[in-house]
């Protein structure tokens, strides 16, 4: 219902106007009744109100004058002016002044009705149009996050060779802090579960879960928290640790489990992680937390795994390794990888549980990143991929797991086969690549190698293919982003050019000018106009 205050120096007329209409039909509430326009005022101060219906000529404060005062300290609130005929033109006159519309005395109910109506569009448009806003607002606010949660999930699963490249974009993402050379970290895993009557319940949890981890995040020094989409009910946390607060993860874990159980009324199932020094390290401080919380009991009651006391020395999974086995995949040479895969996996007696799992989610990593690598993401593959980590987590068969991995790898090895011996699949997994990785520093060259590709005949593909040459189509999604973030005022526009790949404020500006012709300045005045 849609609040109303009446306004008028006469007690009848307010009874009349009161009985004139089915206030509840038309969807309005009657809240309160003002004998002048101070009164008026004072009432809009204490509560939420739609819609004054005033007099014109009041003692002390008239109708007019307190529609000015509403359209400068209540702008929302809509006013009804009712006059004589004799003050008709200068009501009309004063339209621009914050009335909304005027009726002549004496009010006949239908008119009265059709101004309601007229009214009560108009607000509901306006609020609708508020909560649009309001959703707008929100998902731009959350831009700078979602770029942090996706580089998060890049540094834990994906592909990275240059250290150097990796701590400019913390840098430029705001994170700082764990761009240290001897940064240590614990990753913690959580997930929501319910009782199996309820677990439907759990779908329509999983964002307030999200939101309330990022609540939880701002509440602890050096924590973060990420959501990985294959991990359905989950959420990931980043830890800072150091000597000095070596409670620091306990803490954010009860607090987890106390603010779960309070807001969402859900159990949670956390797995505790190995501390790790290093970015390097970052993948296996991950794969230690899902390993514990694999550990945890089936059911619906809360339980914390902790699995920091037992680290082992486990698979030097090098760069140069992975790098093997990225390359058997990218070279469509199934056979040297099933070699390579035995190397790290097929030491039988010699391989710990713990050692051979770590290795095997590390596979399973490199895996699942050249498939997003070359956008090859199909459900047959993506299901693949989680009986692969369902098969790591049980690990009731080491040659089980194995069979999976090479199952998967044959799958992307074949998906691989055909984007490279198709330009326009080709074309495609690199414009998907630009797409995800727009803000790093890419060139050609840079590209070429990254896809096994002359650099020459990469750059005559893609512009034959896409009607741009690469730089210019690099410069475009980077421009494109650029306005998105710029719509979240709580940027600077240096913030803006290091989202978006850019060191330099004023070389991002000349860029964005030359782009859309204007400034990033101007482009945001125009968003307000």
């Amino acid at each position: 219902m849609m609040k109303v205050i009446i306004t008028d120096d006469e007690i009848q007329v307010r009874k009349g106007l009161r009985m004139k209409v089915d206030w509840e039909e038309e969807g309005f509430e009657i809240v309160a009744e003002a004998s002048n326009g101070k009164e008026a005022l004072e009432l809009l101060e204490n509560g939420v109100v739609d819609l004054i219906i005033t007099d014109m000529r009041m003692p002390i404060m008239d109708g007019v004058e307190l529609a000015k005062h509403c359209h400068e300290q209540f702008p929302n609130v809509k006013v009804i002016v009712l006059s004589g005929y004799s003050d008709f033109d200068f009501v009309r006159g004063s339209m621009k002044e914050g009335v909304r519309d005027y009726l002549l005395k004496p009010v006949a109910p239908d008119e009265l009705e059709e101004a309601l109506r007229r009214i009560r569009k108009e607000i509901e448009e306006e609020k609708q149009n508020q909560l649009e806003s309001d959703r707008m607002r929100q998902l731009v606010h959350s831009h700078l996050q979602e770029v942090q949660d996706q580089y998060f999930l890049h540094l834990v699963k994906e592909e990275w060779l240059q250290l150097a490249m990796v701590k400019e974009r913390l840098h430029q993402l705001q994170l700082e802090e764990l761009a240290h050379e001897f940064v240590t970290v614990q990753f913690v895993t959580v997930e929501i579960r319910e009782n199996d009557d309820k677990s439907k319940r759990l779908k329509e949890f999983g964002l307030p879960f999200q939101l309330l981890c990022k609540e939880i995040a701002k509440e602890h020094a050096g924590a973060y928290s990420f959501y990985d989409p294959n991990y359905t009910n989950m959420v990931q946390f980043l830890q800072l640790t150091d000597s000095k607060t070596p409670n620091r993860t306990s803490d954010l874990v009860k607090n987890v489990q106390e603010n779960v159980k309070k807001y969402l009324h859900l159990e949670t199932v956390i797995g505790i992680g190995n501390v790790v020094r290093g970015l390097k390290e970052f993948r296996n401080g991950y794969i230690s937390s899902l390993l514990a919380w694999s550990q945890s009991q089936l059911g619906s009651e809360s339980q914390v795994i902790d699995e920091t006391g037992t680290r082992e020395e486990v698979f030097d999974f090098s760069p140069d390794f992975e790098r093997r086995l990225t390359n058997a995949i990218e070279n469509v040479d199934f056979e040297v990888f099933k070699e390579n895969l035995k190397k790290v996996l097929g030491r039988g007696e010699n391989q710990s549980v713990m050692s051979f799992s770590m290795a095997a989610n590390r596979v399973l990593f490199l895996l699942g990143s050249l498939a997003k690598k070359y956008d090859i993401e199909t459900k047959d593959i993506q299901s693949t991929i989680w009986n692969c980590q369902q098969r790591i987590w049980e690990l009731t068969s080491q040659h089980k797991v194995m069979e999976y991995l090479m199952q998967l790898a044959q799958l992307i090895v074949e998906k691989v086969r055909a984007a490279r011996f198709s330009n326009h699949k080709l074309i495609d997994s690199i414009k998907h690549y630009l797409d995800e990785h727009y803000a790093n520093e890419i060139s050609l060259t840079s590209l070429s190698k990254l896809f096994h590709i002359n650099s020459a005949y990469l750059s005559e593909t893609f512009k034959n293919k896409v009607g741009q040459n690469f730089s210019d189509y690099l410069v475009s999604i980077r421009m494109e982003k650029a306005k998105q973030f710029l719509q979240d005022k709580h940027l600077k526009i240096i913030d803006v050019a290091n989202l978006v790949g850019f060191s330099s404020s004023g070389y991002f500006s000349t860029v964005f000018k030359k782009h859309f012709g204007q400034t990033p300045v101007e482009f945001r005045k125009s968003i307000d106009t």
